[in-house]
């Protein structure tokens, strides 16, 4: 099997996994702040992983909720307020505290490294209360088949799509997302494993998680919680 390694090309500062922090500074919050306001109480704790330049961090204290931001990139993490920061690797997180909800956006459960995705999420059942909820965003199986170069979306006068796509073994590929604002281009190259309902919830039970429930009609976040006795 063929990975390509993250990298990523473009103006600015560009993160270990190839995200260019000026893109993202260009990027709103979406469902995210609604998903977590669904299942955290208000004013609670929410541990926000990846959390980039806080796209969704400020939205959550806009909303009253404590917020603590996780990155392994110094870069992004200059562009969060209000909020504590820890830069580290997802993986290697432990702050010997525990949130009432903990926020894993952007399909980092995608990751081909089957050790890497293991640690990101017993870095999520460690850092959960018990009566909390740990929520993920992902791509299923049906959504994950139907990518295709130049599918994509605009946000504000940024274009982001598509521009390559490789199947490297059963369930893995090989894409690059590109990014054009006026004279500006970026692109950010990832492996991204297909995992079937069975394979997350497998992964999540292996963490000391249990897969609560879809929490979207497009059953793009899942809610997970402590396993019994974990």
């Amino acid at each position: 099997m063929k990975i390509t390694p993250n990298s990523g090309t473009g103006s600015g500062a560009i993160t270990p996994d190839g995200s260019s922090v000026e893109v993202y500074k260009r990027i709103k919050p979406r469902e995210e702040p609604d998903v977590v306001a669904g299942q955290v109480p208000a004013g609670g704790s929410v541990l926000d992983l990846g959390a980039g330049v806080g796209r969704v961090t400020h939205a959550l204290i806009e909303r009253g909720y404590e917020v603590v931001a996780v990155d392994e990139s110094a870069e992004m993490l200059a562009e969060v307020r209000g909020a504590e920061t820890v830069c580290t690797r997802i993986q290697d997180l432990r702050l010997g505290r525990r949130f009432d909800g903990v926020l894993m956006a952007s399909n980092l459960v995608h990751t081909a490294d089957e050790e890497g995705r293991h640690g990101l999420l017993e870095a999520c059942a460690r850092h959960v209360a018990g009566d909390g909820a740990v929520l993920i965003q992902w791509t299923p199986p049906e959504r994950h088949d139907a990518w295709e170069v130049g599918r994509g979306r605009t946000e504000g006068d940024m274009r982001i799509e598509m521009s390559a796509l490789e199947e490297v073994a059963p369930g893995v590929v090989n894409a690059t997302m590109r990014s054009v604002c006026g004279e500006h281009e970026w692109t950010q190259s990832f492996t991204s494993r297909r995992l079937s309902d069975d394979q997350l919830a497998a992964a999540l039970e292996a963490a000391g998680l249990r897969l609560d429930r879809f929490l979207t009609d497009d059953r793009t976040w899942v809610k997970a919680v402590p396993s019994t006795g974990s």
